[in-house]
């Protein structure tokens, strides 16, 4: 047995270029299902997969030999390359992206948190939200990058 113990969590936000509502709900389940099927092939764990018209969330774990920037780029490429073959050609994701860490107590408020997507955004705004979750986790921004 190893002596390297890891609880590498992260909670991941990416959002449709030009934050235009592309991800239709006739789709979206397959999208999620897809996102979460590309983590895996990724050697991760995604715990959960959600968000609306024009984002997504993402609760994963990833081991020591992930790099986050690299693992975005990836699942972020092969899922627009899905989308625009199955869906949507003109589908591309905004480029960057809000990556927050997240210990394992609190893992099931985030997970319940993403799977509550739908009904929060019939409250929130994407903009309203990402500014909470950047304020929350004390990540400065430049608002020009927020629109």
């Amino acid at each position: 047995m190893g002596s390297t113990y890891l609880s590498l969590n992260y909670h991941l936000v990416f959002s449709t270029k030009e934050r235009q509502a592309f991800i239709r709900s006739s789709w979206r389940g397959a999208l999620h299902e897809y996102l979460g099927g590309t983590v895996r092939g990724l050697r991760g764990r995604a715990r959960s997969v959600g968000g609306v018209e024009d984002h997504v969330h993402l609760l994963v774990s990833l081991d020591a030999t992930h790099q986050i920037g690299g693992f975005l780029r990836e699942l972020k490429k092969a899922s627009s390359v899905w989308v625009a073959r199955q869906h949507c050609p003109e589908f591309a994701w905004r480029e960057g992206y809000p990556a927050f860490t997240v210990s394992a107590s609190r893992r099931e408020n985030v997970r319940r948190y993403i799977e509550s997507q739908e009904e929060h955004h019939r409250r929130v705004t994407f903009i309203e939200e990402l500014r909470l979750l950047l304020e929350k986790h004390g990540v400065e921004s430049d608002p020009k990058y927020l629109i």
